[in-house]
């Protein structure tokens, strides 16, 4: 199959090399019997600085007797959550007539993407004999979802990566409608199990096993599907399709005992099933749920590991004992967002308690509020660190990604930590790994930022960026000012940057163009009450970062804590499409989807903003240029 670039897209030349994956084999599959079928149970809009008016001019819409229609479920029917984005605002606009350059600039540089079609959740990421490995769940016909394959690609420091031949395809009547996520487990022979949900010819979720044929092989090249799978079906009172993803494995209480949970619902309520096996071939249910939270919807790609609550390094996920807590993340179904909550695992009694029931998993604290989805940890060895992955997908249009042939990318890897301070958060902060990107010595700047005021940044390029920044409020300000008319901000319905308080906002502002007619800011905003409390939130404007429509203009974020002594400090990694935003050393993370059209090809611009009306900011800012990743096919005479 050819691939769908860009016309202006040249892959020989192209700084990422990205070349082409093997085609999929031809799929054969034996009919099944019925598996059992499962019962339920009841149970900047306007960023309004004076000086520049020209902010307040509206998109445009484009306007056409003709619409598209809306784009049909992708993922549903068989009981996933949907593939499609869909945007209610914009979903009755002619699509928008994209150019071959503008597509081809939505490509990223730096994060980890197939060089074509459509890729979603992260799989079974494992450290093996010198090489990461990263399996993913992949259509290899089509820029949307279906066919879905396990792609796989290895790296030796998480940022330049090699494509390999499939891992896995759908050819077996347990997984032909889809080989989906799955997790590794690797036991203390060095033996390593895959446990995945496969699709059945009858579209029913079941687990299954597949392992490496050869241990010594570095690049772990061949998988066989164990000859008795299924080894799990959904059990009475599950739905058929309400019973998938299975977790990485950690021991039990009993010697050669493991425990791995899935996720699953009753009714509206999320659930945790645990599994117990000696051999990964054969299951026993346990009467007890991990965890349960009604109203939650189903549990996705549930993921549960152990922090440390004294030092600075990763577990491996058996680990337990003193200063030890236990993160409980599920994907909700329902919000397509990764909610998480830090608690207490009994081992013995096989369960999980949040340590703030407020804060409870689903109904508490997200990993990421903005495009994140579907994340999946590992443990690496190597360097001691729990290792974060998730899928970035798109915000745009179907004929979009099917015209520039691609969809999604992985998120940069990030490291996991307990946050000690505030003692219920995570800090989640790129691997270390993506600093070798840094292209020289940083542009380092420090603006005194009077209210209502905007400063340019000159780089080279601002489509490619790591920034560091930290505001100091004017102490008076922050001190004696009562904001009561922002009591109870949140980002999402406060109208973006533009929304004008005393004490913000400020911040960022990433892939604008010079008259800042398109603009991503991402920014702090202190509300103040009568009681004298300051609460700093966390936001990314996506309002005005695209002129197209179709797209999603959406302000994600959230409140953040700050701590007495603290500043208010952001890190951006600028990719092109693809913006991640760190708080506060990554105890607040937004992730966004951005599509110009003007601030493209050189003419994206960088600036630092004070929109508040009654405090003056004090800006630090250190701003790398990074270089493109190397991701390419390994070289077909070294397999």
């Amino acid at each position: 199959m050819a691939t769908q670039y860009p016309s202006s897209y040249d892959p020989e030349n192209s700084a990422s090399h990205y070349t082409f994956l093997p085609d999929q084999p031809d799929s054969g599959y034996r009919k099944s019997l019925k598996i059992i079928s499962g019962i339920f149970l009841s149970s900047f809009l306007l960023l309004s600085v004076a000086f520049f008016p020209i902010l307040n001019n509206q998109s445009p819409d484009l306007q056409s007797n003709s619409r598209s229609p809306a784009p049909p479920s992708r993922g549903v029917s068989q009981g996933v959550s949907d593939k499609t984005f869909r945007d209610v605002v914009n979903a009755s606009h002619v699509p928008y007539a994209w150019s071959n350059a503008m597509l081809s600039w939505q490509r990223s540089a730096y994060h980890f993407q197939p060089q074509k079609n459509w890729m979603n959740d992260p799989n079974g990421p494992l450290y093996h004999k010198g090489w990461y490995h990263l399996f993913y769940q992949y259509n290899p016909d089509s820029a949307i979802w279906g066919n879905i394959t396990w792609g796989h690609a290895v790296s030796k420091d998480l940022i330049h990566w090699l494509y390999l031949p499939f891992a896995m395809v759908p050819d077996q009547w347990y997984d032909i409608n889809g080989v989906w996520t799955g997790s590794a487990t690797i036991l203390p022979d060095g033996q390593i199990m895959m446990l995945y949900t496969g699709d059945t010819d009858d579209y029913v979720q079941v687990q299954n096993l597949a392992y490496p044929t050869n241990l010594s092989d570095p690049l772990l090249l061949d998988w066989v599907k164990y000859k008795g799978n299924p080894v799990l079906v959904p059990p009475p009172g599950i739905g058929v399709k309400d019973f998938r993803d299975p977790t990485t494995a950690w021991t039990g209480p009993q010697n050669g005992q493991w425990l791995l949970t899935i996720g699953s619902k009753i009714g509206k309520t999320g659930i945790a099933l645990v599994y117990e096996t000696s051999n990964f071939t054969s299951f026993k249910l346990l009467d007890e749920v991990l965890h349960a939270v009604p109203g939650t919807g189903m549990w996705e790609c549930v993921d549960f590991y152990p922090v440390s609550t004294e030092k600075t390094n990763g577990l491996d996920t058996s680990y337990n004992g003193p200063g030890v807590k236990h993160v409980l993340k599920a994907s909700l179904d329902d919000n397509k967002q990764d909610h998480y909550a830090i608690g207490t695992y009994d081992l013995t009694k096989n369960k999980w308690t949040p340590d703030k029931p407020e804060l409870d998993c689903g109904i508490g604290l997200k990993l990421d509020y903005g495009k994140y989805y579907a994340s999946k940890t590992f443990y690496d060895p190597k360097k001691q660190r729990r290792v974060l992955w998730g899928w970035i997908g798109e915000t745009d249009s179907e004929s979009a990604d099917l015209q520039k042939g691609w969809a999604s990318v992985q998120s940069i890897p990030r490291t996991v930590l307990y946050d000690k301070k505030t003692g219920t958060h995570l800090l989640q902060w790129p691997v270390e790994e993506i600093e070798s990107l840094r292209a020289g010595d940083p542009i380092v700047k420090q603006v005194n930022l009077q209210p209502g005021s905007i400063e340019l940044l000159h780089v080279d390029s601002a489509a490619e960026l790591d920034i560091e920044a930290s505001f100091e409020v004017d102490k008076v300000a922050l001190q004696g000012i009562i904001e009561a008319d922002h009591v109870g901000f949140s980002c999402s319905t406060s109208g973006g940057a533009a929304s004008r308080g005393i004490l913000g906002p400020f911040g960022v502002v990433v892939i604008a163009d010079q008259t800042l007619s398109e603009l991503t800011p991402v920014y702090f905003f202190i509300s103040k009450g009568a009681d004298g409390r300051a609460e700093t939130h966390f936001c990314a404007d996506q309002t005005r970062s695209s002129e197209a429509p179709g797209v999603a203009k959406r302000v994600y974020g959230s409140s953040v804590p700050v701590l007495d002594g603290e500043k208010r400090s952001m890190r951006l990694l600028v990719d092109h499409s693809i913006v991640e935003s760190f708080a506060q050393g990554g105890r607040t993370v937004i992730t966004s989807r951005i599509y110009p059209t003007k601030a493209v090809n050189g003419a994206a611009r960088l600036f630092v903003f004070n929109n508040a009306t009654g405090a003056s900011v004090t800006a630090s800012v250190k701003i790398w240029s990074l270089e493109s990743a190397n991701i390419r096919s390994f070289p077909l005479q070294d397999l």
